[in-house]
């Protein structure tokens, strides 16, 4: 059994986002259609815009600045740099992200003593009351996403997607992969 995008589906014969039937095949695919990352995608393109629409439309946030305030008050006090990392965001991506957030009135850059190249990120007031207004809308919506699947098959897709996350990481740090250099988006050319 395997999930595929608009359902689980025994024998891995899926009915794509667009409604064109296709065959998930991760040994031998044909098409890239066929291929879990772009089925992955897909899905995220549909629901991550959903969501995307959600902030910005209700709380004036874009996704980026929802995904760095939910990190940041995961973690009050990370450091510029290990805020950039957790939230898997280029330094120049975070950096403007901050200084829109801190705009808007929502987080806090404070140097720490001794080393003022070094910058605290934290929520202000306002930031903290914005994301306990955000995170319970995000989880209505999180929750009616996945209310189209049952319990075991919710159950099932985590395990997947752990299993797909440790697969990545390998990767990453092993094989053909691990040679490929790092491509920082944020800087120009």
């Amino acid at each position: 059994m395997w999930w595929g995008g608009n359902g689980v589906c025994d024998n891995a014969r899926v009915v794509s986002l667009d409604g064109m039937e296709s065959v998930l095949a991760p040994e031998s695919p044909s098409s890239i259609h066929q291929m879990l990352m772009f089925r992955i995608n897909r899905y995220f393109s549909v629901a991550g815009a959903l969501a995307t629409r959600l902030v910005e439309t209700q709380f004036g946030l874009t996704r980026r600045e929802w995904g760095v305030m939910a990190t940041i008050a995961d973690s009050e006090g990370l450091l510029s740099s290990e805020l950039a990392d957790v939230a898997k965001l280029d330094r120049v991506r975070t950096s403007r992200t901050l200084g829109n957030l801190e705009a808007k009135g929502l987080v806090s850059r404070t140097p720490l003593a001794g080393d003022r190249r070094r910058i605290a990120v934290h929520l202000t007031g306002e930031g903290r009351r914005m994301y306990e207004k955000i995170l319970p809308a995000m989880a209505r919506f999180n929750m009616e996403l996945a209310a189209g699947l049952t319990p075991e098959e919710q159950a099932q897709l985590d395990a997947i997607l752990v299993k797909l996350r440790e697969k990545a990481l390998e990767m990453e740090r092993q094989g053909p992969y691990a040679a490929l250099p790092r491509v920082d988006r944020g800087h120009k050319a």
